[in-house]
């Protein structure tokens, strides 16, 4: 598998969100860098559960809807011995 890469828009939102909750839940003062550190670890080391759950969420939303399209056409099936008669 690739690696996953961010947008650097997104990177640089979340290296801000790292530095707040560091500020306001640690009363830790950390700067970009040790940020973007830390974001980029916690990606290497755990991403990939993340990466799979979300695959996962995906198929399983992928069957129900095809379950969903097997129920309709279900419906759609036509009677093939209208009459009973053999």
């Amino acid at each position: 598998m690739s690696e996953i890469e961010l947008d650097p828009d997104t990177k640089q939102e979340i290296v801000g969100r790292i530095q707040q909750y560091m500020l306001d839940e640690l009363q830790l003062e950390i700067g970009g860098f040790d940020a973007q550190f830390l974001l980029d670890y916690f990606g290497e080391q755990m991403g990939c559960y993340y990466y799979n759950q979300g695959l996962a969420d995906a198929l399983k939303a992928f069957e129900n809807k095809v379950e969903e399209f097997s129920d309709v056409i279900f419906q759609l099936e036509q009677e093939t011995n209208p009459s009973g008669k053999r």
